[in-house]
């Protein structure tokens, strides 16, 4: 896609799967509000079930392109089609200025490299000179490691499904002996994907209270600018499990498993998040904000990435395919 090689793609995104590569790459993502765009067709063969979190959607070299793909995948199947149609708000504003945000740099949950955080306050003073409406305090009355703990534990009951059955009888085994101070993330793996559903509902419940949050955070704010990783891309490494391979942030080893918690604060909560990009690092890496809406706002995330794009940053084709 950056290449050039095709216009548009397509992906699922539980984990960023979609924003990750968005803001590695210097392109546009959206993850669409939570069962706008069916899986039918995206899935693995054989699974017709929507997973729980997980959401379809485009990745562009452009907001136009990001918002045209979009309107051509979201909406019901055809057995859905039977009883409801889509129709998706307008932007909230217009012009940039007509914006109220707000802004996460970083979090105690999982740090955030300052090359990172140096693009996303260039983001912000050139919004604040073009009279946006910024509070760099704002943000959800969300409590961000119980959000994160909330993430993992619905994340990986959602993906437990793709454990075999030896897999699963492993998993039961292993949680017997799993402390119950244990919060590593291999503990919060096995928990999850062995839980009771009885457990499952009690998450569930805790998620939608947290969504209810940000629905009355989005009553005062249009839009919550944060970043979409810890860093910009880092080396191709595939030793050893996830939790055990390093990304330096700050200068200190972080495992990259931290660095979900960026996917999980606002797509565990089924909200919709457009990717743009937001300029480069010293190195020449690209860095992506992440522009985080309401439920539904989808067109609002998109029209703010069309609004950067003719202001402020676009998409810059890489070295070679310009």
């Amino acid at each position: 896609l950056a290449a050039g090689l095709t216009g548009i793609e397509a992906g699922s995104d539980i984990g960023a799967s979609i924003r990750n590569p968005a803001h590695y790459c210097g392109v546009y993502g959206h993850k669409p509000t939570y069962g706008i765009v069916s899986p039918r067709g995206q899935a693995l063969p054989g699974v017709v079930a929507a997973t729980d979190i997980s959401a379809i959607g485009p990745m562009a070299r452009s907001a136009d392109d990001l918002a045209t793909a979009l309107d051509v995948m979201a909406g019901p199947d055809e057995i859905d089609g039977a009883g409801w149609q889509l129709r998706l708000p307008k932007p909230r504003k217009k012009r940039l200025r007509e914006y109220k945000v707000g802004v996460i740099y970083t979090d105690p949950e999982a740090e955030v490299d300052e090359e990172v955080q140096k693009r996303l306050q260039a983001l912000v003073d050139f919004l604040v000179r073009s009279k946006v409406k910024v509070n760099e305090k704002a943000r959800p009355k969300v409590d961000g490691r119980a959000a994160h703990r909330n993430y993992i534990q619905l994340l990986r009951a959602a993906t437990s499904g793709r454990l075999t059955p030896e897999m699963f009888q492993k998993g039961l085994e292993a949680a017997k002996s799993v402390a119950p101070g244990d919060e590593s993330y291999p503990a919060q793996i096995i928990r999850a994907q062995t839980m009771y559903h009885k457990d499952w509902l009690a998450f569930n419940e805790a998620r939608h209270k947290m969504r209810l949050v940000w629905a009355e955070f989005f009553r005062e704010y249009d839009l919550l600018l944060c970043p979409a990783a810890a860093t910009a891309a880092f080396p191709h490494n595939q030793k050893g499990e996830r939790w055990e391979r390093m990304v330096m942030v700050n200068g200190q080893p972080q495992p990259s498993t931290t660095q979900m918690f960026w996917a999980g604060y606002s797509g565990n909560a089924y909200l919709p998040s457009t990717v743009a990009p937001g300029g480069f690092t010293r190195e020449g890496l690209p860095v992506g904000v992440q522009i985080v809406g309401p439920q539904y706002g989808d067109h609002t995330c998109i029209h703010f990435a069309r609004l950067l794009e003719q202001e402020f940053q676009g998409f810059v084709p890489p070295a070679g395919f310009e």
